[in-house]
């Protein structure tokens, strides 16, 4: 069973959220939480709470489940544009340039490994018949 975290206005651009969101795509969580540990990038802390928040939302839908025994992994991230705040900066000759400060949304669904293929087996099988 899939959980997912959400995290809106988030004040860092989209395009350096994705830098980070690009890294931690596909891998288990376990070597996603490292990696967002030792980046160097501002955006890693914010992922690495809602990577948190997810799993713990996956512990929260499946409490029967052990989360050492479960191989859980990143199955989406999305880095959504949030709303943009403008603002205008003063430039010579009594012009004025506009500032665009930029902010997204991120979602992150983390699955089980095997549920995700066995669920993937069963719509092969459906497919073919």
């Amino acid at each position: 069973m899939e959980a997912r975290a959400i995290l809106k206005d988030v004040p860092t651009s989209p395009r350096k959220m994705r830098l980070v969101a690009d890294m931690i795509r596909g891998q288990k969580v376990s070597k996603a939480l490292a990696l967002l540990k030792f980046q160097p990038r501002a955006s890693s802390p914010v992922l690495h709470k809602v990577l948190l928040s997810a799993v713990a939302n996956w512990q929260q839908l499946n409490e029967d489940a052990k989360l050492e025994d479960a191989d859980l992994i990143v199955k989406t991230v999305f880095i959504d544009g949030g709303r943009m705040l403008k603002r205008l900066r003063p430039a010579p000759q009594g012009r004025a340039h506009r500032i665009r400060k930029r902010s997204n949304h991120i979602t992150i669904v983390i699955d089980d490994a095997s549920a995700s293929i066995a669920s993937a087996d069963k719509e092969s099988v459906i497919t073919e018949s």
